[in-house]
């Protein structure tokens, strides 16, 4: 494994001074409106940003604060409208054995199986998941913060590339807890992240299809957010090394489901110079693949080979079994859990940006085959 660090750029000084209580940003006011902060509140009650956090956080003070100055901060707090970011207020106590996992999509297997893993590894170490789902058609970025806030988790695991919800990812960059990124795709390296060298896992299955003599090889890559196209580039480098190139019609791009696989190998079937075998990015395409040229009567693997990556649960029991790059999942979950829990119990530790790349490892099953005949 290889390891980078890249540091944040230092924060400017604010002009105001800083609040001894939670930090200043708030919760995404209505569509349209800027969300107001401590800073605002301040300006308008004509005091520091100090008295507006401890008034507002309900905190004692040593030296008590004047009635109408608490007063003239709750009247401005409430003309403005003023909601306090829940992830940026928790203030750090008294562990509470919680670790909250942010999942881009419960509806891919994938991170379904992540899930399991991520609870698993949390259990073993005394700790229980709180999960929050940012589902790609809905704006959730408040309700899930206040799950995470209402739970008094110590730690937050981000999987997916979330970068779709700007909101969540300013509350998390704020949050007084510590937080560990997974998959973060094509995301800045804004927390510590483990991620799998992708570029290696497309080349093993390339390469197993090249060793056994196949040439028109395409690639079926899905459709994820952030315009992920790692595993896309490899494959394009790999056909222009090995072949002079992609050939026509070659590279197809679907959604990342069943139905997208099934489509995409249909397209690619109905070439004028059909391929003898299709790699594709994800293993729930695979299975679409498989299940279309099962139905179009081109057996895999004698008429056309299959590769996929992931290596999710399924894989191992589709007909025939798909041979593909295994994502080392509960390696990648078990670094991440023990850099979260360590990270929450040193009030010390500073979370630096980093990646950890683990390389996956191609499984080689019954989905391929060296080509039957030159057709």
């Amino acid at each position: 494994m290889s390891q980078s660090r890249r540091r944040r750029p230092k924060p400017e000084t604010p002009a105001v001074p800083a609040a001894d209580g939670p930090p200043e940003d708030a919760a995404p006011a209505k569509p349209g409106r800027k969300a107001a902060t401590m800073r605002d509140i301040a300006a308008a009650a004509e005091v520091s940003q100090s008295t507006v956090s401890r008034v507002l956080s309900g905190v004692e003070t040593r030296v008590p604060i004047a009635p109408e100055t608490r007063e003239r901060v709750i009247e401005a707090s409430r003309r403005l409208a003023y909601r306090p970011n829940p992830l940026a207020r928790g203030l750090r106590g008294a562990s509470t054995n919680l670790i909250g996992a942010v999942v881009r999509d419960f509806s891919d297997p994938f991170f379904a199986e992540a899930i399991e893993a991520l609870v698993t590894e949390s259990m073993a170490h005394g700790y229980n998941v709180v999960l929050g789902h940012v589902h790609p058609r809905l704006d959730e970025a408040i309700p899930l913060t206040s799950v995470l806030e209402t739970r008094h988790t110590d730690a937050i695991v981000l999987l997916g590339d979330v970068r779709i919800h700007p909101q969540l990812l300013d509350d998390l960059r704020i949050s007084r807890v510590p937080v560990v990124a997974l998959w973060q795709g094509t995301s800045p390296l804004e927390f510590p992240t483990a991620d799998t060298d992708d570029r290696a896992g497309i080349r093993a299955g390339l390469d197993h299809l090249a060793s056994l003599g196949h040439r028109r090889i395409a690639f079926v890559d899905a459709e994820l957010p952030g315009g992920f196209r790692v595993r896309e580039t490899a494959y394009a480098e790999f056909m222009r090394e090995r072949f002079g190139g992609v050939p026509d019609g070659y590279l197809e791009r679907c959604p990342n489901t069943l139905a997208g696989g099934d489509a995409a190998v249909r397209r690619l079937l109905a070439l004028p110079d059909p391929p003898t075998a299709v790699a594709t990015s994800t293993d729930l395409i695979a299975v679409g693949v498989l299940h279309a040229a099962h139905s179009l009567g081109a057996t895999v693997p004698e008429w056309l080979s299959v590769v996929g990556f992931d290596d999710i649960q399924l894989s191992g029991h589709t007909v025939p079994a798909l041979t593909t790059s295994r994502m080392p999942t509960a390696r990648i979950v078990s670094y991440a859990i023990n850099l979260a829990v360590r990270l929450a119990r040193d009030p010390e530790a500073v979370p630096e940006p980093g990646i950890e790349i683990f390389a996956p490892e191609l499984v080689v099953r019954d989905s391929t085959a060296p080509p039957a005949r030159r057709r």
